[in-house]
């Protein structure tokens, strides 16, 4: 009977237990109008942190922390104290202004989540470029107990106050309540770029000096466009290094580099990009860039992962550097308006191309689009103006073909006569266009001239914010291709949906490309070369592929571009060439006697020589 009184003696102290622990948790965790199920009273208790200065009796859960904050300054010596903080609960902290919105993790200090308030992706949800652990920001130090730590593991005291109309977040790592690791971020109205500071005071008792300080910054790029293959080719890790020089990785599966003296690096996407800045230069760094985009199909989520590490220096044992970090669009106008040399994250094109576009397309694209009413008119009236202006240009090319076609009857005869002897064709080919005043180059250098406005509008399309989901006629979306029929399949190189204005702008070069070298590549084509007649049409079906996932704005710019040139050599050819005088004005020159240029002197006395000591070993 003993036995039996004690069994239920203890199961009657277990409920007794039992029920005392359930109306603590109650008592602790809900108001008095609260008469929910004590099962939903622990898991409330569970996510809420307690208050130990309220506390009357310490609860399990709080036993728990105790043991966790002691295994923590076990672990993490002097930097356990940031254990027993409100911190330790791992809540985020968030900021914010018209523009952005950015959430931080206790746990780090770092940046958990960006999201840009103004913009879509291409399927209508928020531009987030931090979420989802996609980033993280860690410094990595060792203290003089020998312990390698890391930022990340560790829990800052969070402080969030206003200074004017900024708010600023004050994120602590602390020993001591005056001893501490700071990050401090401030972000202003209305603006993509917060200010950001990595300060410590009193840890030159704490971090040892004699090991680097490293910062290790990394992020996967989220992908925002509609075709995630044009868009992982604009997306790319560069940096500024040496007082203003820059560079990039470029692409390629995995790229690495180093470099000195840097003063921004930039996690660079299509059209939205992460920078950090720092005005105090890291005396190094190691960039990586990986490729995540190998299949099209599978790989949907991520563009490339990005990867930078450079050490901090320590100053009288203390960590001062201040900073700024970026989260926006790659805009060109607003990272130019900056003036931190941030203009160059945009791909502009090198040298004489970057200019053109920096002092022309640029500035004279936003004054259009400024009182049109839509980017796609803006488009076709600034290719109407370009190729207005380069109409001499074209007017010279064509002149100059005209000339040798004129020619040609002649020159086709000095091949007949000297087919066996290739040098003294050459040489009264050269007489005989010396004398009509006809170049070959002449045709050639008007073209040439072109080249750096063509290939600059190449690459200011690609990079014009502005564009980005702008419609025009079937385009929903300027910045990327335009699709007027899907496939059930997809076609290597070319995709599974069909776009109009590639379409549209390889008929306008096949035109082109007939009125001016058609004629020319039937009638030169010689024995033994390759089909100049099917280049001709490769050309442009290799134009149509090629274009078919790029930007939709490209291809009108192009069709416009050829549609107008075509209309500008038809104008010419019959209305302001007259083939007939053209052809009596070289009669008149071939009678005429012509000085040679220096050039043209010393190439036929060089030609003259050669056949001379031909002549010599016969």
């Amino acid at each position: 009977m003993e036995e039996k009184k004690f069994d239920v003696q203890s199961l009657i102290g277990f409920f007794l237990i039992g029920g005392i622990l359930l109306w603590m948790l109650y008592n602790n965790s809900f108001d008095d109008n609260n008469k929910e199920e004590p099962k939903d009273n622990i898991e409330q208790v569970e996510s809420t942190p307690v208050d130990t200065n309220t506390q009357e009796a310490p609860s399990q859960n709080a036993l728990t922390d105790s043991t966790a904050i002691a295994e923590a300054k076990k672990n993490l010596g002097a930097f356990g104290y940031s254990a027993t903080l409100d911190a330790a609960s791992g809540k985020t902290t968030t900021i914010s202004n018209d523009v952005l919105e950015l959430k931080l993790e206790n746990k780090g200090g770092y940046i958990s989540e960006a999201r840009l308030t103004q913009f879509k992706t291409f399927d209508s949800i928020p531009v987030y470029i931090i979420k989802d652990g996609n980033a993280s920001f860690n410094l990595r130090f060792t203290t003089n107990d020998g312990r390698v730590l890391n930022t990340e593991n560790m829990y800052f005291q969070p402080n969030v106050t206003r200074s004017g109309e900024n708010q600023v977040l004050s994120m602590k790592l602390k020993v001591s309540e005056t001893e501490f690791l700071e990050y401090r971020y401030v972000l202003k109205p209305g603006e993509y770029m917060l200010d950001f500071s990595i300060r410590s005071q009193g840890l030159n008792r704490v971090i040892s000096s004699s090991e680097p300080v490293n910062l290790d910054w990394k992020l996967k790029g989220y992908r925002h466009s509609k075709s995630i293959s044009y868009e992982n080719r604009y997306t790319e890790l560069s940096w500024e290094y040496d007082g203003g020089e820059d560079d990039y990785l470029g692409q390629g599966d995995l790229k690495d580099d180093e470099a000195e003296d840097v003063t921004w690096i930039a996690f660079k996407q299509h059209f939205f990009s992460s920078i950090l800045l720092t005005d105090t230069p890291f005396t190094s760094a190691k960039f990586i860039s990986k490729n995540l985009v190998q299949d099209e199909d599978v790989d949907t989520l991520y563009t490339k992962d990005f990867a930078a590490s450079m050490p901090l220096e320590l100053k009288g044992g203390e960590l001062n550097y201040n900073m700024n970090w970026y989260y926006g669009p790659t805009d060109y106008k607003i990272l130019n308006d900056y003036d931190r040399n941030l203009d160059e994250v945009v791909p502009l094109g090198w040298g004489i191309f970057g200019w053109i576009n920096k002092f022309i397309f640029i500035p004279f694209f936003a004054f259009l689009a400024s009182f049109l009413p839509s980017y796609g008119i803006a488009i076709i009236v600034m290719t109407i103006i370009v190729r207005i202006v380069l109409s001499p240009v074209t007017y010279k090319s064509y002149l100059a073909q005209a000339k040798m076609k004129i020619l040609r009857p002649e020159m086709n005869e000095i091949n007949e006569k000297y087919k066996d002897n290739p040098m003294k064709k050459q040489q009264e080919t050269m007489k005989l266009q010396s004398k009509a005043g006809a170049r070959p180059l002449s045709g050639c250098l008007p073209a040439l001239m072109q080249i750096p406005v063509f290939y600059a509008l190449f690459q200011f399309f690609p990079s014009a914010f502005q564009l980005r989901q702008k419609g025009f006629l079937w385009a929903d979306d300027l910045s990327s291709y335009d699709t007027i029929a899907e496939l059930p399949f997809k076609i290597p190189f070319y995709g599974d949906h069909v776009s109009l204005f590639p379409i549209l702008a390889s008929i306008a070069i096949f035109v082109y490309m007939m009125m001016t070298t058609g004629q020319t590549m039937q009638q030169n084509q010689q024995p033994g070369m390759p089909n100049m007649k099917f280049i001709m049409y490769l050309s442009p079906l290799m134009m149509l592929f090629f274009f078919n996932n790029y930007a939709s704005g490209l291809s009108l710019y192009y069709f416009i571009s050829n549609l107008i040139t075509i209309g500008i050599m038809l104008v010419i050819k019959y209305v302001i060439v007259d083939e007939d005088k053209i052809h009596a004005k070289i009669q008149e020159n071939k009678k005429k006697p012509r000085k040679q240029g220096k050039f043209a002197k010393k190439m036929q006395e060089m030609m003259e020589q050669a056949e001379q000591q031909k002549n010599a070993k016969k």
